[in-house]
């Protein structure tokens, strides 16, 4: 309570002071999990910001760029909003960014509202984290605008007629299931079975027996990434729940290239969708993924290095088009309806929603000489989150 009453009375000052700064300087404070079990999630983000800053400079529109790392330390909204609330009164920032984990944006929302501070969402991917602030412009995906589109297409050209839903039970796992179950079924397709497993969750065994024991034909998982992925590819291998006597259908971290590795021959013939596809074989992504890899001992880009350099695209640019103008209003208007060519291919800011607009990828994995890897096998562009507007 006193922190808010802080924030609110210092408000005018802070506006003053700000404004004198910003003609030197932007600072940008970046909230994300640096420490904890999300840490890798802080370090990709933290590395597409920076990638993007040794490439275009350090200064736009005559002010320099100044970035201020706040830790999370993991999906605490308490404290993201304390951090935010010290980004803003003492160390006057003059835009929020980061948020890899929605918990941590939905934490920052009330405090960007409050200081009328532009924030850039570069990956928390919950449909409602926009609607919670009129300053919030994201940069990232939403979970159903991957997963309700992918479960018409799994229906409609995956060959799947049944499909059992296998997801983690948090906020982004609940919205992949409805989104895919609302796509699959409108197009005919059937659920089958349904079932949820912990966020942190080492072993999957339990649960996997339980989709072995309802025979589907296809299956739809979706789990953090980290060392998820290969344990429960593990697990539907031991119990010969793998492809192509079992359709598997996810969402992209499924099949993260570390995830691959620990999987091998077992991961042939998943299929995922995503918004970005390291792979994609691009001018753009190319040179794109060699900066990063670069830049960081070998490393490849994931989807928190893409949210975040394309978040740091659209502070450039918005910076730019508002004359070096800091202003939370100003640049959220400059970034209504921005379009530009991502790394992930052609994407936009919808004018209305202030929410990433983007082609989804269908990809497979497949051998490729003696490599599995992420091979796009159909696209869906200029695709909407599609609960925006719609009853929840």
């Amino acid at each position: 309570m006193f922190a808010r009453m802080t924030l609110a009375a210092l408000g005018l000052g802070l506006a003053m002071s700000t404004s004198v700064l910003a003609q030197e300087t932007v600072k940008i404070g970046v909230i994300a999990p640096f420490s904890g079990p999300f840490a890798d999630a802080g370090a990709q983000l933290i590395a597409g910001v920076n990638l993007y800053i040794a490439k275009n400079g350090g200064e736009v529109a005559g002010k320099r760029i100044e970035i201020i790392q706040k830790d999370s330390g993991g999906a605490a909204p308490d404290v993201a909003k304390r951090l935010a609330q010290e980004l803003v009164v003492r160390d006057q920032v003059d835009i929020l960014a980061g948020f890899a984990l929605t918990p941590e944006a939905l934490g920052a929302a009330d405090v960007a509202t409050e200081a009328k501070k532009l924030m850039v969402v570069m990956n928390a991917a919950t449909s409602i984290v926009t609607e919670k602030s009129p300053y919030i412009v994201r940069t990232s995906v939403t979970i159903p605008q991957v997963n309700y589109v992918f479960g018409k297409w799994a229906f409609e050209k995956g060959g799947a007629k049944a499909a059992y839903t296998l997801v983690a039970d948090y906020g982004p796992g609940l919205d992949a299931e409805k989104s895919f179950a609302k796509g699959f079924t409108e197009a005919g397709g059937q659920i089958v079975g349904a079932d949820k497993t912990p966020v942190q969750n080492p072993d999957f065994s339990a649960f996997v027996q339980r989709v072995k024991d309802a025979n589907p034909e296809s299956v739809y998982i979706f789990i953090p990434g980290g060392a998820q992925p290969a344990a429960i590819g593990k697990a539907l291998a031991e119990r010969g729940l793998t492809p192509p006597a079992t359709k598997l259908f996810g969402q992209g971290e499924l099949t993260h290239p570390e995830a691959l590795e620990s999987m091998g021959d077992t991961a042939n013939g998943i299929i995922t969708t995503f918004h970005y596809t390291l792979e994609r074989d691009d001018p753009i992504n190319n040179e794109f993924v060699k900066a990063y890899q670069d830049a960081n001992g070998g490393r490849s880009p994931d989807l928190f290095s893409v949210g975040a350099y394309d978040g740091m695209h659209l502070i450039y640019e918005t910076l730019k088009k508002a004359n070096g103008d800091t202003t939370g209003d100003g640049l959220v208007e400059a970034a209504k309806g921005m379009a530009w060519d991502s790394p992930r291919g052609p994407m936009s800011i919808d004018p209305e929603t202030r929410d990433v607009v983007q082609t989804v990828y269908i990809r497979e994995v497949k051998k490729v000489g003696d490599k599995l890897q992420n091979v796009i096998i159909d696209q869906i562009p200029d695709v909407k989150d599609p609960n925006h507007g719609a009853a929840k």
